[in-house]
């Protein structure tokens, strides 16, 4: 009977739906609704996110859409942040303050607190690492 049951854990188990951690290594950024939609569907998935490395710009967006719970940092983490940036059809790109507004709001509270302290989102990049960025996420383990 034990190894009926057990072989019956097994088979459900290999069942299941795979987990697997998305690791974000290195991600200058980009354009924000691809990144908006890629979390998104993380978020919708249960992974969790690791950042082992530079999130820079959109890749911040992470922070927004996921449950603070289901992001980690290691000690290489460092995230990026700055204004948001509107590209017309032309290509030309303009620093958009009403996207800035609408990007820092939807920040966690402790993200938009350390923002506030470092000068707020502007044209020049803060950056977010080490033991602040810990005190705000865990640390992977």
């Amino acid at each position: 009977m034990r190894s009926v049951l057990f072989a019956v854990l097994v088979v459900l188990a290999g069942l299941a739906p795979a987990r697997a951690d998305i690791v974000i290594e290195g991600s200058p950024g980009g354009e924000a609704t691809t990144f908006l939609t890629f979390f998104e569907a993380v978020r919708q998935s249960g992974e969790r996110v690791v950042i082992d490395g530079p999130c820079f710009s959109a890749c911040t967006l992470a922070l927004s859409v996921l449950p603070h719970n289901r992001i980690c940092v290691t000690s290489r983490a460092i995230l990026g942040f700055h204004a948001a940036k509107a590209v017309d059809w032309f290509g030309n790109e303009r620093w958009d303050p009403e996207a800035t507004r609408v990007v820092a709001d939807a920040y966690p509270a402790p993200v938009r607190q350390w923002i506030r302290r470092h000068g707020g989102l502007t044209r020049r990049p803060i950056f977010l690492y080490g033991s602040a960025l810990s005190r705000i996420y865990r640390r992977c383990g």
